[in-house]
C-alpha cells in the first residue's frame, strides 16, 4: 500500500458536521439483493454487483464536498449506473433516489429542484424501456425519490443558515471583544491618568515636606499608600467591569486631588437619580477633567457642578467644569486618548460633549439621566 493511498484512506470520506448517520443509508443498497431472494445470481452479475457497490460509495461520499460541477457529475453517474442495472434488476431504482438526495447537494435554490425533478423524470424514461416491469421500477422513484430530495433539500437549506447564524455569532462575538478591550483601555487610562497625578502631586508635596515636617510628611506618605491601593481596587473593577462607588467616590477624589495642587474648588453637586451608564459616564468626566486640570491646566480656581435639566421633554444630567487655566484657545488643546474616550461614551447613550476655551477650559457634558447600561 502506497503513502498516497494510505494518506487517501485516512483522510474523512465525508465533512465532520454531516456525522456518521449519512453512512446508513447505505443500507438502502440491500434493494439490489431483493432479487436474489427469488433468483440465484450469476458468477459475472455477482462480481459486477460487488465491482458497482466498491465504485458507488467513493462516489456517494463525493456527493457530499460540493465543488461545483462535481455535485452535477456525481448525479449523473449515479443515474446512469442505475439505468444500467435497469434491465435486470429492478432494485437499481433505489440509485435514482440517491440521485434525488444528492441533488440537495447543488448550490443554489431552484436549481437543486430542477435536477431532482429531472433525475425522476430521467428514472420515468428508463422505466418505459423496461416493458416487463415498468411500474415495480417506477414506483419507489416516484414514492420515495421526491420525499427523500425534497427532504435532503430542506436539510441542505437548514444546514446553509445555520452555518450563516453561526458566522454572524462569531462577528457578534468578535465585535464585543473588541468593544471589551476598547473599554478597559479607556477605562484604565482614565482611572490611572487621574490616581497616577494624585499621587505624583503627593509625592512631590512628602518631598518638600520631608526636612520641614515630617508628620506632615508621613501623613503625605499615608495618603499615597490609600490612593495606591484605591489606585489598584479601580484597577480590578475596571477588569471585571463593575464599580465601587461610582460618582460619590470620582467627586471625593476629584476634591482631594485639586486640594493637593492647592487649586480652590467651587462645587454644586444636585442629587440625581443616574442609571449606571450615565453615573459611570459623568463619573470617568469629572476624573478626566479634574486629572486635566491637576496636570496641564495651570489654574488657581475650578468650578465643577452636576445639575439636572429637562431637554426635548427629557431629563438630562448636566457636566459643568470650568478653570481659570492658561488655556485660551481650543486649538492649544491636546485631543488624546482621554477626551476620545470620554467623548465615545458619551455618544453611546445619546448625550453631547463641548469644550470652549477663553479665560481658561470649560467642559459641559449632558447624558440621559435614564440612560441605561
Amino acid at each position: 500500500m502506497t503513502t498516497t493511498f494510505r494518506q487517501v484512506l485516512a483522510r474523512p470520506w465525508m465533512p465532520a458536521d454531516y456525522g456518521a448517520l449519512q453512512y446508513t443509508w447505505l443500507l438502502s443498497l440491500g434493494y439490489l439483493f431483493w432479487k436474489f431472494y427469488y433468483v440465484r445470481p450469476g458468477v459475472v452479475e455477482a462480481a459486477l454487483l460487488a465491482l458497482t457497490i466498491i465504485l458507488f460509495v467513493p462516489l456517494y461520499c463525493a456527493s457530499f464536498w460540493p465543488r461545483g460541477w462535481r455535485v452535477g457529475a456525481c448525479v449523473a453517474a449515479t443515474c446512469l449506473i442505475g439505468a444500467a442495472w435497469a434491465p435486470w434488476n429492478p432494485g437499481a431504482a433505489c440509485f435514482f433516489i440517491f440521485a434525488c438526495a444528492m441533488c440537495a447537494r447543488i448550490p443554489g435554490t431552484a436549481r437543486p429542484v430542477c435536477a431532482m425533478l429531472g433525475v425522476i423524470a430521467g428514472g420515468a424514461v428508463v422505466a418505459l424501456l423496461i416493458p416487463q416491469m415498468q411500474m415495480v421500477f417506477l414506483l419507489p422513484i416516484l414514492m420515495a425519490g421526491m420525499p427523500v430530495g425534497l427532504s435532503c433539500i430542506m436539510d441542505a437549506r437548514l444546514r446553509t443558515s445555520r452555518t450563516l447564524l453561526m458566522r454572524k455569532q462569531e462577528e457578534v462575538e468578535h465585535m464585543a471583544r473588541i468593544a471589551e478591550r476598547e473599554r478597559i483601555s479607556r477605562d484604565l487610562h482614565d482611572l490611572l491618568g487621574h490616581s497616577l497625578s494624585m499621587i505624583a502631586l503627593k509625592a512631590e508635596l512628602a518631598r518638600k515636606l520631608a526636612r520641614r515636617d515630617l508628620a506632615a510628611c508621613e501623613r503625605e506618605i499615608a495618603d499615597i499608600e490609600t490612593n495606591a491601593r484605591g489606585a489598584l481596587a479601580e484597577v480590578r473593577a475596571a477588569v471585571t467591569g463593575f464599580r465601587h462607588g461610582g460618582l460619590v467616590q470620582a467627586l471625593a477624589s476629584a476634591r482631594a486631588s485639586l486640594l493637593a495642587a492647592d487649586v480652590l474648588l467651587d462645587e454644586r453637586i444636585e442629587r440625581i437619580d443616574l442609571a449606571p451608564a450615565a453615573e459611570h459616564v459623568v463619573a470617568l468626566a469629572v476624573r478626566e477633567a479634574v486629572t486635566n486640570i491637576v496636570r496641564h491646566a495651570g489654574a488657581s480656581h475650578c468650578t465643577l457642578s452636576l445639575v439636572q435639566e429637562q431637554q426635548d421633554g427629557q431629563t438630562h444630567a448636566v457636566l459643568r467644569v470650568l478653570d481659570d487655566g492658561k488655556l485660551r484657545s481650543t486649538d492649544g488643546l491636546q485631543q488624546g486618548n482621554g477626551l476620545a474616550g470620554m467623548r465615545e461614551r458619551v455618544a453611546a447613550l445619546g448625550g453631547r460633549l463641548s469644550l470652549q476655551a477663553g479665560a481658561g477650559l470649560a467642559l459641559e457634558l449632558h447624558v440621559p439621566a435614564g440612560a441605561s447600561a
